[in-house]
């Protein structure tokens, strides 16, 4: 699996510090409260907003880097309007790796 980083970021950020901070801690933030509202989503099978939650993830997928990831989860969103739960198992695995990496992170 691949890992998150900064890259993307630190070039929207063009070496504006306080920029990188705070687009870090929004995600630190944000994603907890996101990846929750997706869980109950899915654990109530209601796929579609479900789907509706891994769009909003699937930028923030994007922003930490992860473009295999981020296909993944683009085909998960379009899996879960058609009520399928393929890659389900994959996209969790994917938020499990963020959850741990924001953790780590130091800014």
């Amino acid at each position: 699996m691949e890992n998150p980083n900064l890259k993307y970021i630190k070039k929207l950020a063009k070496g504006d510090k306080a920029f990188e901070v705070k687009l870090i801690n929004i995600i630190k933030t944000e994603f907890p409260e996101e990846k929750a509202i997706y869980f109950n989503n899915f654990e109530r099978k209601n796929y579609r907003k479900a789907a509706q939650n891994v769009h909003k993830l699937k930028h923030k997928i994007g922003v930490l880097g992860l473009e295999k990831s981020y296909q993944i989860a683009e085909q998960y969103e379009n899996n879960l309007r058609e009520d399928n739960i393929k890659f389900s198992q994959e996209f969790e695995a994917i938020l499990e790796n963020i959850t741990l990496y924001l953790i780590e992170i130091k800014i």
